[in-house]
């Protein structure tokens, strides 16, 4: 392919009529105060979008547009080029075509690009444009560092040696961003980080040390290293993190923060003593995210409604509930920053602080130093607050203290672990706290799930199992077979797992004034019969039945989720 020919971004995009003169001038002066790229200016003033001037340019250079979430990428030949070149040059080898390959760039028009990508391939080159933010996610996911991690790890592995070797000094020691432990470990971070992960899990087995990430729910390997280097991670960590290092027979749990790829990460640590040593388990929480917005994590535009005229009231009492990892937090979050404005007093206590939002007074609860949810709770009443985020209804002292301010005129949010809706008061009940309180006091409970979402890039039409014919069945009767199901082949977009992302199944029960008197005067049949009613069938099965049928999820992840309180 001939050299590109350099290309004015604004003259294009008005010649072709996607922008208008003033639109031009406007983003024009725009770039002269600022600086940055025209294209992003364009971009960001909603002028247009970045698939609209990836699609402008590749007319303008009779070129392909390529749209990478479509795309069914190489590993061997996107890693043709360096991931530093990648990033760079914004440019990925998509395909080998024999005399020539071809590349992807969001940006064309670079001419020194163009020329330090085909001295890196050393091939003749064709040119596809591609949208700037599917190729650096592309980038993301496919420039892993398993590599670098093994090699690190036997690095480590051979610094050790059969030798005993103080760690307590090293965190003292010189240097020691340059020692094998740390710059594994950041590189573990960097995967991670990179890969999305919530969670890292390094666990020591008989012969071998375990890596493992969870990634959308579901742990996979990431690495195996020799079963020697494991005290010097799970030393290095406990120093970071301030624990006792000496201290190896007892649970610990501590945090710290690191920054990773120019992100802010909060890491909450626990460790366990093990059969095979000490096991670490790292929940990595992104402080540099964006704000958490409610319309945002999937739930039912009826839902969302209720939800939100809910949270909106003065007072009472709010649970969310569902098990460990299934977005509670985010949810409750999400509802925080709606209601956080300068008219309000916010106050949380929480066991860790998860996410830090401006304007909002967070408290850690310690229970070292005997700061229990009861006795924050009880402080945080005394500072005039209007809206309280508990963490979790962890015991009936904390339930009882929570629906006494929901009495008198707070509003509280918290979460419970429970199977679903209806069950909730139940629990509540079991816990002691007194029928009227939760008559009186508790305004909704909403319950949820996460579920998997099929990778865009791959979806495929399936055929139902037997097993998964009749469990559909109880939702869709005989309409089972008028419907197409998909899942996911694999791909390197979703790491081949056929998986990409998740989003939330939820169901509301709204206390009615007959629930109250029902839950008031403990009768429990006509409670549960009036919150079958209530609910009308929007259960967390029929929402999970309804995403299905939409082909964003698998029948099989739509049973693994919602059979969790079915079993």
């Amino acid at each position: 392919m001939t050299r590109p020919e350099k290309i004015r971004l604004g003259e294009m995009l008005l010649r072709q009529r996607l922008i208008s003169e003033e639109q031009l001038q406007a983003a024009l002066a725009e770039q002269k105060r600022s600086g940055r790229k025209l294209g992003r200016v364009f971009v960001e003033n909603g002028f247009v979008t970045e698939d609209v001037i990836s699609g402008a340019l590749a007319r303008q250079m009779n070129i392909p547009f390529i749209h990478l979430k479509q795309y069914n990428l190489k590993l061997q030949i996107v890693r043709m080029m360096p991931e530093m070149q990648a990033r760079r040059f914004r440019a990925m080898p998509l395909e080998d075509q024999g005399d020539h390959i071809l590349v992807g760039m969001a940006d064309p028009t670079d001419l020194f690009a163009y020329d330090e990508i085909a001295r890196v391939l050393k091939r003749n080159i064709k040119l596809a444009v591609v949208n700037e933010n599917d190729l650096l996610q592309a980038i993301d996911r496919l420039y892993r560092r398993t590599e670098e991690i093994t090699t690190l790890a036997r690095e480590l592995e051979q610094d050790l040696g059969d030798n005993v070797i103080d760690f307590t000094a090293l965190g003292m020691s010189a240097g020691i961003e340059d020692a094998p432990v740390v710059r594994l470990l950041q590189t573990i971070f960097d995967d991670a980080t990179q890969v999305g992960a919530s969670d890292i899990h390094i666990e020591p087995q008989e012969r071998s040390l375990h890596i493992r990430f969870r990634i959308d729910g579901v742990l996979h390997l990431q690495t195996e290293a020799d079963i020697r280097i494991a005290p010097s991670l799970a030393l290095r960590l406990k120093l970071i993190s301030e624990l006792q290092i000496s201290e190896k027979r007892l649970p610990q749990d501590g945090r710290f923060s690191i920054t990773v790829r120019r992100q802010l990460i909060d890491v909450r640590i626990s460790t366990m003593p093990t059969q095979y040593g000490e096991s670490v388990v790292m929940r990595l929480l992104n402080q540099s995210g964006g704000i958490l917005d409610l319309a945002k994590i999937g739930m039912p535009p009826d839902i969302l409604r209720r939800f939100r005229a809910i949270i909106h009231r003065p007072n009472g009492l709010v649970l969310v509930t569902g098990p460990t990892g299934s977005g509670k937090t985010t949810t409750l979050y999400g509802a925080l920053t709606e209601l956080n404005d300068a008219s309000k007093k916010l106050i949380t206590v929480e066991d860790p602080v998860e996410y830090r939002l401006s304007g909002i007074n967070q408290v850690q609860v310690n229970e070292k130093i005997d700061l229990s949810f009861s006795r924050v709770l009880r402080s945080a009443l005394r500072q005039d607050p209007d809206i309280v985020l508990v963490g979790e209804m962890r015991d009936p002292e904390t339930a009882q203290i929570g629906m006494r301010a929901a009495m008198t005129g707070h509003m509280v949010l918290s979460t419970l672990h429970t199977n679903d809706a209806i069950s909730t008061p139940v629990r509540l009940l079991d816990m002691g706290v007194p029928h009227f309180m939760v008559g009186s006091s508790l305004q909704a409970v909403l319950a949820q799930r996460l579920v998997r979402v099929i990778c865009e890039s791959c979806p495929d039409p399936f055929p139902l199992q037997p097993n998964e014919h009749e469990w559909l069945r109880g939702e869709l009767g005989d309409k089972v077979d008028d419907y197409e199901y998909m899942h996911g082949r694999g791909c390197t977009h979703c790491n081949g797992t056929g998986y990409r992302g998740r989003t939330g199944v939820y169901e509301l029960l709204e206390m009615t004034n007959e629930l109250a008197t029902a839950a008031t005067h403990d009768d429990l049949p006509r409670f549960m019969q009036l919150a079958q009613t209530q609910i009308g069938g929007n259960t967390l099965r029929r929402h999970a039945v309804r995403l299905v049928l939409e082909g964003k999820t698998t029948v099989s992840e739509a049973m693994r989720v919602t059979n969790q309180f079915e079993d």
